[in-house]
């Protein structure tokens, strides 16, 4: 079969270009021959934010953004949330295959031997304000584990970075719980081995006095599948983030700090508070038109709708509207449920919203769910975080075995002043 190839005519020289297509995308360094002559001449592509460009070639998520399609190493969103637990989830995308039963056991109990935390984490965790963001406090204190295990520095080594993705899956719950009551001013509840990975982490969030905590199946099932689908998501800003800081070969700990840190951001793991705001600032069903209205005109935007990848709905949307459901037969039902179902409604009729093709995300239901559990609205990127790290560990891993990548130092366009000089620098005479 021959090459297929892109032809390239460069109107400054008239020169032609064969540049090779691969995968459907083009290598960027070819793009260099293009060249005025001169060394340091040669052509760039300019794509902030990279809009389309391809950082990696990567094996764990597809995305298939026209048709609303979401696979995990190929199975559907949908099957996975429907079949499986989130420790299964996270061994498929660390390992590219579903546990059997006996690997699903070991699994279970590598990570269930990892939950406790060394004791002077917790002093460091005290070491906070009191009304610290738990964010905050958790992009600090995965980077302070660092500096508790020295041998996650043995990246090159299969069984060195296996125990850190088990420590790292192991204890981001029991650290966000941690930071959660310190922020509240309540002694720390230890994990409880006896408990599934959603379950224990309800425990550790809400024990009190009783001797034995016991997770409401329905709320216990609802966390574990909103983890799922919050597991991976291709390369967005913060597996970006893991992928560059792994790309210097820094630990595991240190990556996943700073992939927390950009997922603190309000654009990225703040997205969920966003819509939650934005129904109690709607307050009824009767003001619905008012703020489409309002929308429409460019004065606001409807958060929870639209996607940079989605153009058709986000699949996670119609799983989480169904988790929504079953969390509010045990709750209690939420005014909030009832602004959001009629806020989609209108929306997926008006003709703005089509055209623009804007559908609701996973987030316009997510932060619903989570407030209805008990969570406050500072815990919602923490809980992003939870979910998220197998997906970055699957990235960090596959990006430090790809042979085609090196330490990740994008280019960029010079836009500043040229050559210039401080007063009273004399010039050489061959510079003036």
């Amino acid at each position: 079969m021959p090459e297929e190839t892109l032809s390239v005519v460069d109107n400054r020289t008239g020169r032609r270009y064969e540049i090779p297509i691969r995968d459907g995308a083009i290598p960027a360094t070819e793009l260099q021959k293009i060249t005025t002559d001169g060394a340091g001449t040669g052509m760039m592509s300019y794509d902030p934010a990279f809009l389309n460009t391809a950082s990696c070639r990567s094996a764990i998520t597809y995305i298939d953004g026209e048709r609303g399609i979401l696979r995990y190493r190929g199975y559907p969103i949908e099957e996975l949330a429907d079949k499986s637990s989130f420790l299964e989830v996270a061994y498929l995308l660390i390992h590219g295959e579903l546990p059997d039963p006996e690997q699903a056991r070991e699994w279970v109990e590598a990570i269930t031997h990892h939950t406790l935390l060394h004791e002077n984490i917790k002093k460091l965790i005290d070491g906070f304000h009191h009304d610290a963001h738990p964010m905050g406090i958790l992009v600090g204190t995965v980077g302070a584990l660092s500096t508790f295990y020295p041998d996650a520095k043995d990246i090159s080594k299969a069984e060195s970075r296996r125990l850190q993705i088990l420590r790292l899956i192991a204890k981001m719950p029991t650290l966000a719980a941690f930071a959660y009551r310190h922020a509240i001013g309540m002694p720390f509840a230890y994990p409880d081995s006896d408990l599934s990975y959603s379950g224990n982490f309800l425990n550790m969030m809400w024990k009190a006095t009783e001797l034995k905590y016991e997770p409401n199946p329905v709320l216990e099932r609802a966390l574990d599948v909103l983890l799922i689908l919050h597991a991976d998501h291709e390369q967005n800003c913060s597996t970006n983030v893991m992928r560059a800081v792994g790309s210097s070969h820094a630990d595991p700990f240190s990556a996943t700090a700073a992939a927390s840190a950009a997922l603190y951001g309000p654009l990225h793991g703040g997205a969920n508070e966003q819509v939650l705001r934005m129904l109690k600032e709607i307050g009824s069903i009767s003001r619905i038109p008012e703020y489409v209205k309002r929308v429409r005109a460019g004065e606001l935007r409807l958060m929870g709708f639209g996607h940079r990848v989605y153009k058709n709905h986000d699949p996670r949307a119609r799983i989480i509207k169904k988790v929504a459901d079953d969390v509010l037969a045990v709750t209690g039902r939420s005014p909030l449920l009832d602004i959001a179902l009629e806020m989609e409604r209108v929306a997926l009729a008006d003709d703005y919203f089509i055209k623009h093709r804007l559908y609701p995300n996973v987030d316009f239901y997510s932060g619903i769910i989570y407030a209805a559990i008990g969570f406050p609205v500072d815990m919602f990127p923490v809980l992003f975080a939870i979910g998220r790290t197998p997906g970055w560990l699957a990235q960090w891993q596959e990006g430090l075995l790809d042979p085609e990548q090196k330490i990740a130092r994008p280019r960029q366009v010079y836009t500043g002043p040229a050559e210039r000089h401080l007063p009273g620098v004399r010039q050489p005479a061959a510079a003036r």
